[in-house]
């Protein structure tokens, strides 16, 4: 049984070797190896489109198992690429993982996600996009896409295309009580998750709502804990708000939190908040995780570094 599985293990690796060789032959300076030992890569793609030219990096792990029993864990870094569009193009992926499963995906990935830069370009939204890039001006310097040669892939906030059995039900969603600061508006959701299907779930049903889906961003963060490893499965997503969501997952390491998907909406006002928009965040998020039981120390709270009143004492209104 050792024996066959070394086999197997000596093929994928074959199998890893000739494709980067071949991806690196065919895209070139586009193609980086972040470290080799570790299988880490990365490719800038651009879309062969004049005006707007739009980039996205595409960040690559290749596991033991890749191709053959094992989908590449990914991340997308493109500040453009926001809401359900992302989740647009992650399904595309997932189709295309699922169809070919044991074969090598990496270069139809990569075509894939040129292709969707492409029509993005070309659609008549991308003027609507760019005016509300250009509103939003203190996001202005994180615009461009970061210099790939440099990006490092967190494992812990990839994420894994692995196909799934649908779950029954949504989890229930919970809705909390905005914060307004200068005419731009915070509000969490929350709803308990077990799986990456179920995270997915309720991030398409949020976005069935029409005041949701039109929020500037929608930042997220969730953790999942697995009993059999005794780790946790967690990722995080800025949606356009460089940073937040890393901040927002940190948040609920702090607190320790566990089975639980937090989601921040912004509505961007037209006044630059600066650093105040990341403590209406996590304000908002943790929040909410006290009305819904998920923590209850005041002290463990205040570690975040945010100010939050505290609670004087449970009264019915």
């Amino acid at each position: 049984m050792a024996e066959v599985l070394n086999q197997e293990t000596g093929a994928d690796l074959q199998a890893q070797i000739e494709e980067v060789e071949a991806l690196s032959s065919i895209y070139g300076d586009e193609w980086c190896v972040i470290d080799e030992a570790s299988r880490v890569f990365c490719i800038k793609i651009t879309c062969d489109s004049e005006e707007p030219k739009l980039t996205a990096c595409l960040q690559i792990i290749l596991p033991p198992g890749y191709p053959s029993t094992a989908p590449p864990i990914y991340q997308i870094n493109a500040s453009w690429l926001r809401g359900p569009e992302r989740a647009k193009l992650a399904n595309s992926l997932e189709e295309l993982y699922i169809e070919h499963a044991g074969d090598s995906i990496l270069y139809l990935w990569v075509e894939k996600i040129r292709d969707f830069l492409v029509a993005k370009s070309q659609s008549c939204e991308i003027g609507a996009q760019s005016e509300k890039v250009n509103l939003t001006a203190e996001e202005e310097v994180d615009e461009d896409v970061p210099d790939f040669s440099t990006l490092k892939i967190n494992t812990e906030n990839t994420h894994l295309f692995v196909a799934e059995a649908k779950d029954a039900e949504i989890p229930l969603i919970k809705h909390g009580d905005c914060i307004t600061d200068r005419r731009s508006t915070f509000q969490p959701h929350l709803a308990p998750v077990v799986t990456p299907k179920q995270v997915k779930m309720i991030l398409e049903k949020l976005y069935e709502n029409k005041k949701i889906a039109s929020a500037t961003h929608n930042i997220y963060a969730y953790r999942i804990f697995c009993e059999e490893k005794h780790s946790f499965l967690q990722d995080c997503e800025d949606d356009g708000e460089t940073a937040a969501g890393g901040r927002l997952l940190h948040l609920l390491q702090i607190l320790d939190v566990r089975n639980v998907l937090v989601v921040v909406s912004r509505w961007y006002g037209g006044i630059l908040l600066g650093p105040d928009r990341f403590k209406h965040i996590n304000n908002c998020a943790r929040n909410i995780l006290v009305e819904e039981g998920y923590t209850t120390s005041v002290e463990e709270v205040s570690k975040s570094g945010a100010k939050p009143k505290r609670p004087k004492s449970k009264k019915t209104k």
